[in-house]
């Protein structure tokens, strides 16, 4: 796919000399009936019910399969009659995880949802703000078919987009035969194709292409913050960004690291020779490249991580951003309190607990020659259990995971240095569990626990079997999705019932999402960030 075919994607010019009137007529072109829209490509049925108008499945981009595999994305094709948009697309291609029973083989996967509030005789001209979800899952995992739409569309007023990518093997691979440009972007270029899907589209289903959040959760935050990295990317497709659980200045591998793992996986299929290795590649099954890329990854959960280098993502958030080299947008950024307390809860569930005993190793493992400081400052006993307490201190800082609080405040400050940024914390205790059973250790506020405020019922399946909310943490939920939906629409956030939420110009101004003590609070004093600046200064600058 030439650079010139790319730009047929965006159509930017033609969005931005849309007028409002143009928006309006483009909402009501399909006479009466508000389960059809016409879209560029073809006109889709969904379903209206609940207050909200949802379509399902439409098909932004061509079945990545044949020689469109590694390769970027094409656009979907133009159809004839009304095409059914009550269903979600197939999940792209990933093995089971975590005890999560979702799984897919299907390379037919790229996909994106929309779900806009409707009420009967609204024929409102002023078009909706969107908000474009993706989806989390280690860049292995996740669909957008797991998060229910409604909620955020309903009380947000929100048009709310979500979609599907390519993962793992099959999304965030480089390899030598692959085109350098891209090499290893592949599941990002997916997600620009759906933005500009958004951009050309969007006005049929009531939104304003003009006014576009991109949001995401821990891989899909880290998406977010990979679109920030790469401006002449990717500027114009979004005006606002939310990026929740992830550092978007954190260190991440080169091009030229993932190709050792690129090789590795096409010498475990018996694709070694590299005058044929694209063509051996593309011919092999799914099933052979997602256990091969299971085999080399281990229990490395960075394995699949975006690269740095090439066009994709051309430099890393901690040059990137002191230089201005970045999409320069308000941005919404945080994460949880005790992020990494789910992946110490997903070892003690195969049976590697940590105890008084162990903890010493498991933080020597880590951190090296600092491990004695950080026991110092970290004994066992610093929080309710030895387990509980190795997520407190991986949730505080871990250069080689991203994900974990010191990160956010670090990319909070470069990238305030240009444009306003709103920074919080969620610290919800009472966050409905995570894991598949009970660890045997206090989880509190971890990794991905804020998704049912968002999602109701979210838990990581189409099953939508997340319990309710208790009372307080169903109010917490109200403020979030109006902060959310504020931010959005005006960039910046305000929520009925909720404390006034500055841009971030010092520690002490996160905004702290917690039942009984929502408002402010210094992150940086809770998070020991000055104790873990002073151990690695090069990663926490500011």
């Amino acid at each position: 796919m030439t650079e010139i075919s790319w730009a047929r994607w965006g159509a930017l010019l033609l969005v931005a000399s849309l007028t409002l009137g143009d928006l309006a007529r483009a909402q009501t072109s399909n006479g009466d009936d508000p389960a059809v829209v016409m879209t560029r490509e073809g006109a889709v049925r969904g379903v209206v019910a609940d207050g909200v108008r949802s379509f399902k499945g439409i098909p932004y981009a061509l079945p990545p399969t044949g020689e469109r595999r590694f390769a970027l994305p094409e656009p979907a094709q133009p159809w004839s009659g009304v095409r059914d948009a009550t269903g979600y697309g197939s999940a792209c291609p990933q093995l089971e995880r975590y005890g999560i029973p979702e799984s897919s083989r299907d390379e037919n996967c790229l996909f994106v949802n929309v779900t806009a509030p409707y009420r009967p005789g609204d024929t409102a001209a002023t078009p909706r703000p969107v908000l474009v979800w993706i989806h989390g899952g280690a860049f292995v995992g996740g669909s957008s078919g797991l998060y229910p739409l409604e909620a955020l569309a309903r009380q947000g007023d929100l048009v709310v987009v979500s979609l599907n990518y390519r993962l793992g093997v099959l999304g965030f691979t480089a390899h030598p035969a692959f085109a350098a440009e891209y090499n290893g972007g592949y599941g990002l270029m997916d997600q620009r194709a759906a933005l500009a899907w958004v951009k050309r589209n969007i006005a049929a289903f009531g939104g304003d292409p003009g006014k576009v959040t991109v949001a995401g959760e821990s891989a899909g935050a880290g998406s977010v913050c990979m679109h920030l990295l790469a401006p002449e990317q990717t500027t114009g497709l979004f005006e606002r960004a939310i990026v929740v659980s992830a550092g978007c200045a954190s260190w991440l591998p080169s091009v030229a690291e993932g190709e050792k793992i690129g090789l590795d996986i096409a010498r475990k299929v018996g694709c070694s020779d590299p005058a044929t290795a694209l063509a051996c590649l593309r011919s092999k099954p799914v099933g052979d490249l997602l256990e091969a890329g299971a085999a080399i990854a281990g229990s490395n959960i960075l394995t699949f991580t975006p690269l740095i280098g090439a066009k994709t993502v051309p430099l890393p958030g901690a040059e990137a951003f002191p230089a201005g080299r970045f999409v320069q947008v308000p941005v919404m950024n945080g994460g949880t309190r005790d992020e990494q307390r789910l992946y110490v809860g997903y070892a003690a569930l195969d049976g590697d607990v940590v105890t008084a005993e162990t903890y010493p190793d498991a933080i020597r493992k880590v951190y090296g020659d600092k491990a004695t400081a950080v026991l110092e400052k970290y004994p066992p006993t610093y929080a309710s259990s030895p387990p509980a307490t190795l997520g407190s201190v991986w949730s505080d800082f871990r250069r080689d995971v991203g994900i974990n609080n010191c990160a956010y405040l670090e990319a909070a400050k470069l990238m305030g240095a240009f444009v306003p940024v709103h920074e919080f914390v969620f610290a919800d205790s009472d966050a409905p569990p995570v894991t598949p059973a009970d660890p045997g250790f206090e989880m509190g506020a971890v990794h991905s626990s804020e998704l049912p405020y968002l999602f109701p019922h979210f838990d990581n399946t189409m099953r939508r079997a997340g319990p309710e909310l208790a009372p307080a943490s169903a109010e917490l939920a109200k403020v979030m999705i109006g902060y959310w939906a504020s931010f959005a629409r005006t960039g910046t956030p305000v929520a009925p019932g909720g404390p006034a939420w500055p841009v971030f110009r010092a520690d002490d101004q996160v905004m702290n999402l917690e039942p009984g003590k929502l408002g402010l609070f210094n992150a940086a004093v809770a998070h020991n960030c000055a104790f873990w600046k002073g151990l690695y200064p090069t990663d926490l600058t500011r």
